[in-house]
């Protein structure tokens, strides 16, 4: 997976091969979260040997895809055109349900598509229950957004 940014078209993730099978895993509609074999402990970001237990290499774990918003700005222009033309947008992020100290970021939308069609900012609140819905921007990149559950 190459990060291609067109000027007009949305910022693709920066991704390593730590990261590489999270947008897997959403491509095929799914939220994986590494967990260490050894504690059970969930890990985010993505790293290549687990902080816990014996620093094995971690394994991937579906999530329920299932959270509440633990913080959120919204962003007002200047920014960069893509952007500009969907503001204002919210960016929040997401305490899992499974282990509330892992937090994704990501946006608040309005459609099970993931589209960025952002929900208005008066109905966004800290500790909103959310679930994960998945925008496919093309053939490579599907990205985890949200919905207020």
């Amino acid at each position: 997976m190459s990060a291609s940014n067109p000027p007009s078209g949305p910022v693709l993730p920066v991704c390593d091969e730590d990261a590489l099978p999270f947008y897997v895993f959403a491509r095929e509609r799914k939220l994986c979260v590494q967990r260490c074999p050894d504690s059970g402990r969930w890990i985010f970001p993505p790293r290549p040997v687990s902080p816990y237990g014996a620093h094995r290499a971690p394994v991937w774990e579906t999530v329920s895809g299932r959270g509440t918003i633990w913080s959120f700005v919204v962003p007002h222009p200047p920014m960069l055109p893509y952007f500009a033309e969907r503001a204002p947008f919210n960016v929040v992020l997401v305490a899992l349900d499974e282990d509330p100290t892992v937090r994704l970021a990501g946006n608040v939308v309005e459609g099970d598509d993931g589209a960025l069609r952002p929900v208005p900012t008066e109905r966004l609140r800290i500790g909103a229950p959310v679930r994960v819905v998945f925008d496919r921007l093309d053939d490579e990149w599907t990205l985890p957004r949200w919905v207020l559950a």
